[in-house]
């Protein structure tokens, strides 16, 4: 981008981040709000592996500000040095970024903050509750933990979606978004106590818009008692 990152790039800087630029090889539209863009990594995977759910920041430019958002690599190969990322399309730099991407086009990423870790002991039932933002997350979730009877709550349509799901093992339910994200956290409040009474060793996983993420955290963790090493909650995204 050729230009500085403001006050978000320099704590990154600070806190040792690896900086990379991804090259555009190829773009998929999967559908007319989801949109899926090929890379080489510039090197990444071979300086920092992979692991699931692995996220990247890469940096747009915002009417002339630097502007950074985070997304999931899907089908990283690390011998070959390519991946792809998988864009939920609505209004805004990134997505007219990824709308008009092609190939030999690149773009700056910053790598840090990213890992994985397991529950121990491992989840007797894993709760992931996203929205087409979080999906690429969610398949790699899903992926990672294969052994694992899933619930998912889904904010939003599936319908032609790229959703990796064995439904011999994964419930999904639908919830539409509405309410600003109030339609979601009723209906999680509703269902979800029952569902973790009814097994073990939950761990529940949750990646939606940021003010629904942190309330339901808040509700997992404070009122239905969850155990916060088994609560990972991440807001993908704010609502304008």
């Amino acid at each position: 981008m050729g230009q500085g990152r403001g006050w978000e790039g320099t704590v990154l800087k600070l806190l040792r981040a690896k900086d990379f630029t991804f090259t555009v090889t190829g773009t998929e539209d999967v559908t007319a709000a989801y949109r899926r863009v090929r890379f080489t990594d510039g090197g990444m995977l071979a300086a920092t592996g992979d692991h699931p759910t692995m996220w990247v920041r890469l940096w747009f430019d915002n009417a002339g500000r630097p502007h950074q958002r985070a997304y999931t690599l899907v089908d990283p190969d690390p011998a070959a040095g390519s991946f792809s990322l998988e864009f939920a399309l609505h209004e805004g730099c990134a997505s007219d970024w990824a709308r008009a991407a092609k190939p030999g086009d690149t773009i700056e990423a910053t790598v840090r903050g990213t890992g994985f870790q397991e529950p121990d002991p491992g989840p007797s039932h894993l709760v992931a509750i996203g929205d087409p933002a979080s999906l690429p997350a969610i398949n790699s979730l899903l992926g990672a933990l294969c052994a694992t009877p899933a619930t998912v709550w889904f904010e939003g349509a599936l319908d032609g979606l790229p959703f990796r799901a064995d439904p011999d093992r994964i419930e999904v339910r639908e919830v539409p978004r509405s309410g600003a994200g109030a339609a979601l956290l009723e209906r999680v409040r509703a269902d979800l106590p029952e569902l973790l009474r009814s097994t073990p060793d939950p761990y529940v996983w949750i990646a939606c818009d940021t003010a629904t993420t942190r309330a339901l955290s808040a509700f997992v963790r404070k009122e239905l008692g969850v155990p916060k090493q088994r609560v990972n909650a991440l807001g993908y995204w704010r609502a304008g």
